[in-house]
């Protein structure tokens, strides 16, 4: 055997080496990752048809909304052979080309979190899945270790405040997402779907459920994601993404990719300020 072939052959030991250790750490994870550990952190919700309740006497969710979700009925989920084969194991692979080739980034970008603000690196957030599981979702922290848990940017008071030099850039250029390759490798979301909400966002769950968006894994980045991102208000965002549900399929997701391409650049639709707050402006 020719050196050459020899080096090639070496690549693809070490690359399948590693492919199958990390299928087997994401295979231990999974159970955590989803609340099967924890079901007490479990979504009541999950697997049912849900609606809206706008009630004063609650208290404001993540939306800024008072008001909580009511069960109508069960729902039941049939998913595509593209949905559940196809989809799948291209974005398995996709994720772990992902995880091998952008491995320097994520250090460097570990590198200068610890640096300006010494705390974890990584954060998780309890997100809604696909038919409303709750998941842990990942990213590179990009604001200061004292700021509110669990509350989107746009209910901060002065969101600026929090957010560290590295994590604006990050956040800028939509690096602060890069960990959530794992989230897709290891099965709670999808390159292409629509983005996970936040656990109490219970208006934005209940608005999606009226398009079948919620019976989808959530993406990293999606058609609402390349049409407004964070300055659409949470009706269009709901009905965009209930767009993509109707309408997905390879020809969509490949769409909904090459639109994304930008944010990697300075993303002018990332508002610090949140939801609908360009339109305000």
């Amino acid at each position: 055997m020719k050196l050459k072939e020899k080096r090639i052959l070496g690549i693809f030991i070490a690359l399948g080496s590693v492919y199958f250790a990390l299928d087997y750490i994401s295979n231990k994870q999974k159970s955590d990752s989803i609340y099967d550990n924890n079901p007490e952190e479990k979504n009541q919700m999950e697997g049912k048809n849900v609606i809206f309740v706008e009630n004063k006497n609650d208290k404001e969710n993540a939306d800024g909304v008072c008001g909580h979700l009511e069960a109508i009925d069960d729902k039941i989920i049939e998913e595509t052979i593209y949905d559940k084969y196809i989809k799948r194991a291209i974005y398995k692979a996709l994720a772990f080309g992902g995880l091998v080739v952008l491995s320097p980034v994520f250090l460097i970008i570990a590198l200068m979190i610890k640096l300006e603000d010494p705390g974890p690196v990584l954060f998780t957030q309890k997100r809604v899945g696909q038919n409303k599981r709750y998941f842990k979702l990942h990213k590179f922290r990009s604001m200061r270790m004292d700021t509110p848990h669990d509350v989107p940017t746009h209910m901060l008071s002065n969101p600026d405040q929090y957010i560290t030099k590295v994590g604006k850039f990050i956040r800028a250029h939509s690096l602060d997402e890069l960990p959530q390759i794992w989230d897709i490798f290891i099965g709670n979301m999808s390159v292409i779907g629509p983005r996970p909400g936040l656990w109490n966002q219970d208006k934005l769950t209940a608005l999606r459920d009226q398009y079948d968006a919620n019976d989808i894994k959530p993406g990293l980045t999606g058609w609402a994601q390349i049409n407004g991102r964070d300055e659409l208000e949470l009706e269009d965002k709901a009905k965009l993404d209930g767009e993509y549900a109707k309408n997905r399929g390879p020809r969509m997701d490949v769409k909904c990719f090459l639109g994304s391409l930008h944010v990697f650049g300075n993303d002018e639709s990332v508002v610090e300020g949140g939801t609908g707050e360009m339109k305000k402006k």
